[in-house]
């Protein structure tokens, strides 16, 4: 894969990651892609073969959700969703650029 479509590709991840609606703290959502929404936002078979069939797109979705359990403890919401957004970036990118 280009470098460029990699990018392409944990960027239009990271917009998949949110804040999720919860009383209990900050919480992280993450609305996993399937193959078909990889298809539809324009890549190709070889990019979902290479991230949803590997051994660490379930290790990445885990790491998502858990990073408020890694959070510093009074760091806000808004940074702590920065910081799942950047396990997309780390997992994609170190996955994929060779």
């Amino acid at each position: 894969m280009e470098d460029s479509e990699i990018r392409r590709m944990y960027e239009w991840i990271q917009k998949r990651v949110s804040l999720a609606d919860t009383t209990d703290g900050i919480a992280i959502s993450f609305d996993e892609p399937g193959p078909d929404d990889f298809e539809e936002a324009g890549f190709t078979h070889e990019a979902v073969e290479l991230t949803l069939s590997s051994d660490w797109w379930d290790e990445m979705v885990t790491d998502i959700v858990e990073t408020p359990d890694y959070a510093e403890p009074g760091e806000g919401p808004e940074q702590v969703l920065e910081y799942a957004r950047d396990v997309v970036k780390e997992y994609v990118a170190k996955r994929l650029y060779t």
